[in-house]
Parts: C-alpha cells; structure tokens; sequence
C-alpha cells in the first residue's frame, strides 16, 4: 500500500545511521511551522479549484502527519497507527446517528455538544478549553464568541456590537500610549468579529476575501499606472482605485 511505502520512507529517512541529516535533526516545534504553511497550500488549492494541486498539497501535509507520527513513535508515545485509530473512534463517536443508531441529522448545534462531551469526558473545566492558542486570531475569536455565545453570553440582535464598534474606535483615539493602542486596537478587532459573527459570516474567510479582493484592485491600479504608481499623486491614485473596483465589480467567490 501505498503508506506503508510513506511510513517506510520516513523511517529510513529518520535512521540514526542511515538516515538524512536534516530530517534526523528535526523535532515536533521545528516541524510545526511546515505543517502549517503546508495546511495553507492545501486551502490555497482549494481556492484556486486547483484539483492536481490539491493532490499534491495533501499530500505534503500527509507528509507532515506522518513526520509526526514517526517521531512520536522513535519516543515510544505513539505510532501512525495510534493517529488513525484515534481519529476513526472519534468520527464514529462524532457520528451516532450513523455509527451509532441514532435518530436525528448532524448539525452544527449537535456536533458541538458532542465536542463539548467529549471535552468534559476529558476533564474539562470550561468552555473555552480545548481552543488551540496558535489559531489565526480571527478564526479564534470567532470561536471564543460562539462558545461564550452557547452559554447564552452575546448580544441579542446586531446593535449591541454595533455600538460596541464605536466605542472602541473612540478608546482607541483616546490611547495615550503604544501598550493602550496595541489592547484597544485589539478590542476594536474583536468587536468587529462579534459583528461579523452576528451576521452568519465566518470573519477568517471574509478577511481572507477581503484580502485578496484589494490585492487584485491593487495590481491592477499598478497595471494601469505603468509602473509609477508610487509617483502619482494620492488624487490620481484614488481615481485609479475606483477604475478598478468598475472594471473589476464584484468578486464571484475566492
């Protein structure tokens, strides 16, 4: 099969003796920045409906989990094998209405009560445990609010975060200091993705559009500039910004 050839290349490449030099020198924290970037490139794949790139991607980030796995194994921890019969359970478990004879279609209320199960089985002791910190920070807010949200501590209809925004562009305007600018920047950050959250979106995916909507607004401005951009006036630059936004209208979905 062919991760038993994956699982075999990896252990030869992690021989003491035998081994690569770079793969033998590595650990799970210097491992870890790869696994990430090589998540991205599986979403970027994605994105771009790029589906012989997307084969390729998830295979790096297979690469990655059984990198793990096997240094996890020369530890005596835990083996690919352990990886995959953990998750199977989980998904069983996570599934009882499939696996398990049980009435009912999965939603997303349902899956987090059986997470939220699964957390206190484990020891638990609140709702924001089990929130990794390494999240990008607005995927993790959006999941702090909706957890605070279940226990029923949110705003009841969008004015409230509303409000809230303005409140927070004033403190951060009152901010004497780098440290006062730095916490109501982020306050002000966090109050923009309760609003976001309270409109359905999913705030990581919309400043994700966002992003890549003003890059292409951007370089087509720098296109239309024939490389003087940066010279124009300010004025000239606006006015090829709302050329592009015409020209580009609407993004169909990033």
């Amino acid at each position: 099969m062919s991760i038993d050839r994956l699982l075999s290349i990896m252990a030869t490449l992690r021989d003491p003796e035998h081994g690569c030099e770079w793969d033998r020198a590595q650990n799970f924290a210097s491992i870890a920045p790869y696994t990430v970037e090589e998540a991205y490139e599986v979403l970027d794949a994605i994105e771009r409906n790029n589906l012989s790139d997307l084969r390729g991607e998830l295979g790096d980030l297979l690469l990655q989990v059984v990198f793990h796995a096997r240094m996890a194994e020369e530890l005596g921890a835990f083996s690919f094998a352990d990886v995959a019969e953990a998750i199977a359970d989980k998904m069983e478990a996570r599934h009882p209405h499939i696996f398990g004879g049980q009435d009912g279609a999965m939603t997303e209320t349902r899956w987090e009560e059986l997470k939220a199960a699964e957390r206190e089985a484990a020891g638990s002791k609140s709702v924001m445990d089990g929130l990794a910190a390494a999240l990008p920070a607005a995927m993790r807010a959006g999941k702090i609010q909706k957890r605070a949200a279940r226990d029923g501590f949110d705003w009841p209809d969008r004015d409230g975060p509303s409000a809230k925004i303005l409140e927070e562009i004033e403190e951060l305007a009152a901010a004497e200091n780098d440290d006062e600018r730095e916490d109501e920047a982020g306050d002000l950050l966090f109050a923009a993705i309760n609003l976001v959250r309270k409109y359905g979106v999913e705030p990581e995916a919309a400043l994700r559009r966002a992003n890549s909507k003003f890059e292409t607004r951007y370089r087509a401005m720098e296109e239309a500039a024939e490389g003087r951009f940066a010279d124009l006036h300010l004025d000239e630059q606006e006015r090829l910004w709302l050329e592009a936004k015409a020209s580009l209208g609407k993004p169909s979905a990033l």
